[in-house]
């Protein structure tokens, strides 16, 4: 399956282009910084890159899910996933519910500078005592008057030590799926504070953090759609979030077992190299394989995605099966290039370790089963 046409590729060619001249050669230094320059959320939305698929009016460009699969495909090419998760939740996680459901006024004070790269956004749903489990959040949004005043905490939030701000995932209801809205959250808010940035094993480029609400009062014509009507709101979210870790997965594996051949071809033990050693010929023909098959899963799922079909299983599936083979691809592509695998400077190390996130974020691959298992009638 081949969705790609013309356009796609002329796009491709000119996110090829940026990636590899503004952003692979500051990899290692934004790693080593543990944050990369707040201007370049600015030169992605120069190009039109933070809002693909969003509203022309607001600055988007209003296209299709094929062309963020183009954008996150070449994406990987900066070799830094921090970075990579912290401009896709930019463009594909924060702001998409904002440009469904969102007000004028929400559209203009939140998604254009969004979109334009002058406003940083994050997503904030997860919590200290919950993650894939949305409807165990305890954050509150109590109603008094013409406002709500916000109390709780939210948990591993990426941008969010320097979020403009935040689609922030609130109770203001009952216990569980039906008590939850979704509201934009500026973080100029009196009693808004970042509680600290955390120290993570990979994707060390992007802040995440670590966010407390102490009384912080907002107007009530921030919530976004219908007040407790947020699950669904964010139910229909994951999606798009889900096929981004999936696009990840698959192009990052694609990149990671190119970067094994090629070392494996210049790489010599006992007098030949390590890629014409039959273990890893037989190795690469299987992880090459199993990636084709992920890229064709994720490809069916994008096509219902587009198509606005029924998408829940597959897109479920495309993440569990891509991410967790991942994990494996990594794990076999550092092996192959032995003692410079474990050295931080060699690209494998920061792939390998990076990876390790796709399994977690955006629902965990047991939360996938879950969902899985439930579309067969289990």
């Amino acid at each position: 399956m081949n969705p790609f046409g013309e356009e796609h590729e002329a796009f491709r060619r000119t996110v090829r282009q940026f990636v590899e001249k503004e952003m692979e050669p500051h990899a290692r230094e934004w790693d080593e910084a543990g944050i990369f320059p707040r201007e370049l959320f600015a030169k992605l939305g120069e190009l039109g890159f933070l809002g693909i698929r969003h509203d022309p009016k607001w600055g988007g460009s209003g296209l299709d899910y094929w062309y963020v699969t183009a954008f996150g495909e070449e994406l990987v090419r900066s070799r830094n996933g921090g970075v990579n998760m912290a401009l896709l939740v930019q463009a594909e996680m924060a702001t998409p519910v904002i440009d469904a459901v969102g007000t004028d006024e929400q559209k203009r004070e939140f998604l254009a500078p969004a979109i334009a790269g002058q406003k940083i956004a994050a997503l904030g749903i997860s919590e200290p005592g919950c993650g894939s489990d949305v409807a165990a959040l305890r954050t509150t949004a109590r109603r008094d008057g013409g406002d709500y005043v916000i109390d709780g905490s939210k948990m591993w939030i990426t941008n969010g030590t320097r979020a403009d701000f935040i689609t922030l995932a609130v109770r203001t209801g009952e216990a569980g799926y039906g008590g939850i809205s979704l509201v934009t959250f500026p973080t100029d808010v009196r009693g808004f504070s970042v509680g600290k940035k955390l120290e993570k094993v990979g994707n060390l480029a992007s802040d995440t953090a670590v966010l407390y609400f102490d009384g912080c009062r907002i107007p009530a014509r921030y919530v976004l759609g219908e007040e407790n009507q947020g699950f669904r709101l964010i139910m229909e979210n994951f999606q798009g979030e889900r096929l981004v870790a999936a696009i990840l997965a698959v192009a990052g594996m694609r990149q990671m077992v190119e970067d094994a051949i090629r070392y494996g071809q210049e790489r010599e033990a006992f007098g030949r190299p390590l890629a014409r050693f039959q273990v890893w010929r037989h190795k690469f023909a299987e992880q090459m394989t199993a990636i084709e098959a992920a890229r064709q899963l994720t490809y069916h799922a994008i096509d219902r995605f587009v198509r606005k079909e029924d998408a829940l299983r597959e897109v479920s599936m495309a993440k569990l099966f891509a991410c967790d083979l991942a994990q494996d691809v990594a794990y076999d592509c550092l092996q192959l290039h032995g003692g410079m695998g474990y050295v931080t400077e060699s690209h494998i190390a920061r792939a390998w370790r990076d990876v390790r996130l796709l399994t977690i974020g955006g629902g965990a691959s047991e939360i996938m089963k879950e969902i899985i298992a439930k579309t067969e009638g289990l």
